[in-house]
Parts: structure tokens; sequence; C-alpha cells
């Protein structure tokens, strides 16, 4: 294993995370250094990832956008090919690019408190994926911005009998560049964000597409273009029209969100007759599109302009909610006995959580066990120095709390240079003080690796919050210092050694 350099800050993962966090980094220290590790080839994280049919955003780019670059493009619900440009001029615009490694996978940090650094395993590979190389990264700082899920593995279920279908099954985290689904029966595993995106796009070129959920989502029908966006844009121009119209979808989701959390009954109805609107009269709204669980317990899928209820409206797409028995030979045998036939089955079961893109961490050599770690203020984690991370919100825009999480991060920076610190971690040590899962959510992904997680407390900056007002206020301005925080310093510690002890 090789030694290959050392750097301040080293950011793992150049997403939409990763770019902004450089971003930042690089405006508020500019005498700093930081390289970006990302695993694989390209820039952009999911939305380079993801190559399935229609692949867009279910946030507003309004707020999905960073805060310091000015989405143009007039559709606020856009595809992946025009958010990945976006990532990608930001990244060109800015210089970023001369600071990213591809092909370089992060497999552990070992934290030296003596040394007040990380040292980094990497395995670097070729473009092939070929000629693997280990090495070794120093740096005061690791920020992971890999998201919360794995990259190479979807979670795809095993099925009775699916070994006996004769036709092809499919995840949408591995999609074959090669699929000709043209006039093909396509049956579609899931009721989330991916399957309400792959339908309306494959509806008009296969024969026929349908739905199989074993429970209903809520789906919302939303304009695909904002027109108060594109008006402001013209009247204001780019950047205060930009700006303007995030602030109002800010507090839009956050209405929406608070209505759902405190009128669930009122929600759920008018939820309810958005839907029975967009569809044929008669249809069984109450069987496919009601679920048993309440309006933003698990996240709302946004359909643009409809999409998903038109392709239905239209015959060329359908919901069928029913349990897998087995399957067969020529598709899915449900338990009401119905039979679906299907040359493609499409597995939109969703993903597998891993969080930190699944490296180990050790403290003075010994290992971080995750489910002991308390989060702190969503950024830290609880007994792990120079250590920060990027979670967006599960209710809202992930970028809105990114942006935020890295301008505390800035802050907290300034604060050690300004007053000698070099290291600082959060101690959680208040018995006073309960813990709960990271993520009060009821999505399965979540829920499936809730054990696997960090922890959060119930009180003051152990709260892992979903409120981007409550974190403004913390996290852009309030202190920096906190009484759970440790700071500490090679210089001082030295020094304290070196002089000599009063005795009496």
């Amino acid at each position: 294993m090789t030694h290959t350099e050392h750097v301040d800050v080293l950011i793992v993962g150049a997403g939409i995370s990763g770019i902004g966090a450089a971003y930042y980094l690089q405006q508020e220290h500019p005498g700093r250094n930081f390289a970006i590790l990302e695993a694989r080839g390209a820039t952009g994280g999911t939305w380079d990832l993801f190559r399935y049919p229609g692949i867009r955003s279910d946030s507003d780019l309004h707020t999905f956008g960073y805060e310091f670059k000015p989405w143009r493009d007039e559709h606020a619900i856009a595809t992946a090919d025009k958010i990945l440009a976006y990532l990608r001029e930001t990244v060109t615009e800015n210089g970023i690019d001369r600071n990213i490694r591809f092909h370089h996978k992060v497999l552990g940090a070992a934290w030296s408190s003596a040394d007040a650094g990380w040292v980094v395993d990497v395995e670097r590979t070729d473009e092939r994926g070929e000629d693997v190389e280990l090495v070794q990264i120093s740096a005061n700082w690791l920020f992971c911005a890999g998201g919360y899920y794995r990259y190479d593995q979807g979670y795809a279920p095993s099925f009775e009998g699916q070994e006996r279908f004769t036709g092809q099954i499919v995840h949408p985290q591995h999609w074959p560049e090669d699929l000709d689904y043209t006039g093909k029966k396509v049956v579609v595993i899931g009721s989330g964000a991916t399957a309400v995106t792959l339908i309306p796009s494959m509806a008009p070129t296969a024969g026929h597409v349908t739905m199989l959920q074993r429970s209903p989502s809520y789906v919302l029908p939303v304009p695909a273009k904002d027109s108060f966006a594109n008006a402001a844009k013209r009247l204001l121009g780019d950047r205060r029209g930009y700006a303007l119209t995030r602030r109002k979808n800010i507090i839009k989701q956050r209405a929406v969100y608070t209505l759902c959390q405190k009128y669930p009954t009122a929600a759920r109805r008018l939820i309810r007759k958005v839907n029975a609107s967009q569809l044929p009269q008669g249809y069984a709204v109450d069987e496919h599109f009601a679920p048993q669980y309440n309006p933003w317990d698990q996240r709302l899928c946004a359909v643009p302009d409809g999409d998903l209820f038109k392709v239905i409206s239209n015959g060329s797409a359908s919901v069928v909610t029913d349990r897998i028995a087995t399957f067969t030979e020529r598709g899915i045998l449900l338990e009401s006995g119905r039979e679906l036939d299907a040359d493609i089955i499409v597995t939109a079961t969703g993903l597998n959580v891993q969080l930190f893109g699944g490296m180990t961490l050790t403290v003075d050599g010994q290992p971080v066990n995750l489910p002991e770690a308390v989060a702190y203020k969503g950024i830290m984690l609880s007994g792990v120095p120079n250590f920060a991370f990027a979670f967006g919100y599960t209710n809202s825009s992930w970028t809105l709390k990114v942006g935020l999480l890295c301008e505390h991060f800035c802050r907290l920076l300034k604060y050690m240079d300004d007053n000698g610190f070099d290291s600082v971690r959060p101690v959680f040590d208040d018995p006073g003080i309960a813990t709960l899962p990271l993520l009060d959510f009821a999505a399965g992904y979540v829920q499936r690796a809730a054990d696997q997680m960090p922890r959060q407390g119930t009180s003051g900056p152990w709260v892992m919050s979903m409120n981007y007002t409550y974190d403004a206020d913390m996290l852009r301005n309030g202190p920096v210092v906190d009484p759970a925080l440790r700071f500490g310093s090679r210089r001082a510690a030295r020094n304290s050694a070196q002089t000599p002890q009063l005795v009496v």
C-alpha cells in the first residue's frame, strides 16, 4: 500500500452533495486544499448512475438545485439529463473537476488523536475497474457525501418461482442499455417514485404496462413547469427570480408537510379528490390510490402534469393491487388467483441503505459501531473527531439541508482556525436524553436498515431535524460552539506535556 498525498479535507462522493461541499469549501476557505474521491468514473452520483426510462426529480429544481446557482430551465420537475448537465456545469464553472479522483473507492479510515488526522485506505482502479491498487491518503477532515444507498446493488427481494419465468427480470438500478420493450407486456412491481416514473415513460412504447403493488402509495400531480418561477425569471432576472421562487417553494413544501402531519384526514381527502379528478369516471380510487398510512408518513410521489394518470386513463397502463403468490413461466400468479402475463418484469422494489459508502471507521484503534453513535446537528457523529457527513431532507428537497450543513461546516472550520484548534468531536454524555432511530420515516428501505444506522437524540443538537426553518436558524445563524463539542490542539497538548509541573 502506498501513501499518495495529504489534503486538508477529503470529500467522499462526487454527486450533488459532494459537489456542493466542494463549492462551499473553496468559497469560504480558499487556502485549504481538498480532494473528492469518487468510486465510479463520472460525476453526478444518482443522476449518472440510474439509466431507466424517464428518470427525473421528484422535487422542484428551484429547491433541489443549489442556492448559489440558479436553475434556468423552464421545467421545475426535470429529467436526469438536465440535472446532470446542471451539476457538471457547476463543477466546470468552479474548477472543482481538478480536485476529483475517479475510480477511488474508500474502504476504511483510521483517526489518530496523536496526529490529529485521518489515514484513509482507498482502492484505486483503472477505467475498466481492473488493475486494483491500494493507496492511502491522509486528511485532517473527512466529509462523507456519498448519499444513503448502496450504488452497486439495489434491493431485490426473492420471489417464489422467479427462476421459472422465461422472460426478462430487470431492476431499475441496473437497467440494460439495450432493453427493447416495444410492444411487450411489462409488469412493474412497486408503487414508489421509481415505479410512477417508469410507467408513464414506458407506456407509449410498450404493448401494455401494469403497475403491481402490494399496497398503494400517495401520488400527487404537480405542474412540470412552475409558471411563477418562469414569470419571476423574466421580470427579475435569473438570480433574483430564482431566489424568490426558492423562498416561495420552501414555504410551500413546509406548508404541505405541516398540513399532512397536523390534519392527516383532511389531507387524505384532498389528495383523493385530486386523484379522482385525474382518473376515469368510476375508477377504483380507494383500491389503488388510498394508502393505509397517513400522508407524508412516507414520501409523496409527485407525477408531473399527472402523466401517470393520463396513461391509466388512455388504457396503455393499469394498476393492480394484490399480493404475489408465485412467478410462473408466463408472468405472475397473484394470491387472488389472477395471473398477469408478462414479457418483462421490472422489480422497482427499492434500494439498500448504506451510509458512508460502506467504509469502516476507527478512532485510535477502536472500531466505530455506527448504531451506538448519535448524530450531532445532523452533520457529525458522537465520539468521531473531524468527521462530517451530508444527509438531506426526507420530507423536502434533499439539497436544502445539504447547503445548510456545508455552511455550518465552513463556519466550524473558521472557528477552529481562529482559536488554534485542529480537532473537534461531539460527546453524547447526557444520560437524561433518550435516543431514537436516526430517521422518523416509515419507508421500507429505512425500516430495513434502522438497526444499522446511528441514532438521534430527543433534544438539543442531537435531534435529526427535518425542518428547514429550524435548521436555517441553527446551522446558518446559531453559534458554532456547543457544550457537546470538545475541541483539541496538538500544539497545546505538546506544550502542556513539556511544561514542568509545579509540585507543592
